[in-house]
């Protein structure tokens, strides 16, 4: 068996008093693929912010070790040099930049002071074959899809060398043939020795992928075992306490009539006005109704949707009708005063405000439910409407006055959907709603979408993840490359049908 190279003992980090990590135990072997799971807000992405130097040595107790000497960092940079190397799960590159510029960013090839861009895009062209991407390095980020952004953030990272790399929720954004290729990229890393903590909710990649599996709850470390020796309902115990006997909670429910029409809805690139994202697509969907939009990443799935709201920034056109009066959102403002929310696909950039309250995001979008009749706020009402919904929804903050941004990406989302009910929509779009949510919040997001539905809501789930669609909605649409190729009902429907549907002639 392998040496240790890493070793953390005993690790603490508290934030405003209240312990993110107890007492945490964690130890790598050379070469070994050991997944990190837990909930969301459980600690894990904490503890490899401690190992990889984002939070550095003084900011937290207990005792690490590489190579068996006593490893202390003040930064990034430093943990970088030793040859550790960390993948966040929220994008951390600069989009109006190339591929190019953010893959040597700080890290710039130059001679006598010039840089060297010829010995820079070569290198940049290995870096990104090794991740299966054949583009332009000089391509801006910008027009690159999330999944290829990911993977330029992967390359990246294996560009520095890393002995131990920390990926964090790195497929959360990927089709299935980009996460075959990080997968094998992985196995591949294994045979060069890498040793890689791999922090994921898809649990079928976990068992495929893994040497060990450690879990944490609640900033405690609940163990760590052979891969091998798990399977995913022995994980998920360990993770929520307790067994999850269903992971798609069903329940009846009745469906009435149409609440929501769209009409011929088209959508053009932002900047290739000879290319249609979506194509000419009408469909409705009932009161009480979950209606699963599925289809391959680039199907046009996501831009549908922010036609319907308002917020698509290229051209488009759309006939909507709610309840039978017909109109169209000119902004998230006006869907909103129409009854149309809405949880967007990229909570980082268009679900939050980072730097306010946890508080201020949830009532954000309805703050004129709380003002009086001198148009002051009534903060006593406000307040007690935060508190109801955290409790709800079960967001985990130490307080709603602390930046939204410090918390875990699966209680930022559950804060958006926070926003979103208390202004009690009539229909309710959620575009990946669980992606990079673990399996005990994906269940309390699902429970709350059939208690909506049993209130008359309709909503709208996009999804890639084809289980979840199949498992919740009660009709299928199918998108492919901008047109509907498919209105399913859910009756003993398969993915094979899906698929199959999305890539017929």
């Amino acid at each position: 068996m392998a040496s240790a190279i890493l070793e953390m003992r005993d690790i603490i980090k508290e934030f405003s008093g209240v312990r993110a990590l107890n007492g945490v135990d964690l130890c790598l072997r050379e070469g070994e693929v050991m997944s990190l799971c837990g909930e969301n807000g459980s600690g894990k992405s904490t503890l490899m912010k401690v190992l990889s130097g984002i939070y550095p040595t003084g900011e937290y107790q207990g005792e690490i070790r590489l190579d068996g000497q006593p490893y202390q960092v003040k930064n990034i940079k430093q943990a970088e040099h030793l040859g550790i190397a960390i993948i966040h799960q929220e994008l951390a590159l600069v989009k109006e930049l190339t591929i190019l510029e953010n893959l040597f960013l700080g890290d710039e090839i130059s001679q006598f002071g010039v840089l060297n861009h010829a010995a820079m895009y070569k290198q940049a062209k290995e870096m990104l074959a090794r991740v299966g991407l054949t583009m332009s390095p000089d391509t801006p980020i910008i027009e690159l899809g999330v999944g290829q952004q990911q993977l330029v953030e992967i390359a990246k990272a294996l560009g520095k060398n890393a002995r131990i790399l920390i990926l964090d929720e790195p497929t959360s954004s990927l089709t299935e043939r980009e996460t075959e290729v990080l997968l094998n990229i992985v196995k591949q890393l294994r045979e060069e020795k890498v040793a890689c903590v791999y922090i994921s909710h898809k649990l079928n990649e976990v068992l495929e992928i893994s040497d060990s599996v450690c879990v944490i709850r609640d900033g405690d470390h609940i163990g760590t075992r052979p891969a091998k020796d798990m399977t995913q309902d022995d994980i998920i115990t360990m993770m929520v306490g307790r067994e999850l006997t269903e992971l798609f909670p069903r329940e009846d429910h009745d469906i009435g009539e149409v609440v929501l029409s769209v009409s011929n809805a088209n959508a053009w690139h932002a900047s290739n006005r000879h290319i249609k994202l979506v194509n000419d697509v009408s469909f409705n969907i009932r009161a009480g109704e979950i209606l699963g939009i599925s289809g391959l990443v680039g199907a046009g799935r996501t831009e549908l949707m922010q036609c319907i709201y308002g917020s698509y920034p290229a051209k488009h056109q759309v006939d909507v009708a709610l309840n039978g009066e017909h109109f169209q959102a000119s902004s998230p403002a006006d869907a909103l005063a129409h009854g149309i929310a809405m949880v967007p696909e990229d909570r980082k950039r268009h679900g939050i405000v980072p730097i306010m309250s946890v508080g201020s995001n949830i009532t954000l979008a309805g703050l004129s439910e709380f003002g009086n009749w001198f148009g002051h706020l009534n903060e006593a009402k406000e307040h007690a409407e935060i508190d109801k919904a955290i409790a709800k929804l079960t967001v985990k903050t130490a307080s709603p006055d602390l930046p939204i941004k410090s918390l875990s990406g699966g209680n930022q989302q559950k804060a958006i959907l926070a926003k979103c009910l208390l202004l009690n929509p009539k229909v309710l779009i959620l575009d990946e709603p669980t992606r990079g949510i673990d399996v005990g919040a994906k269940y309390e997001i699902y429970k709350l979408m059939f208690e909506l539905v049993k209130q008359g809501v309709a909503i709208i789930m996009v999804s890639s993840e084809l289980p979840e669609v199949l498992g919740i909605s009660d009709r299928v649409l199918v998108m492919h490359e901008g047109k509907l190729k498919g209105n399913l009902a859910n009756d003993g429907l398969t993915q094979e049908q899906v698929m199959d549907c999305a890539l017929s002639e």
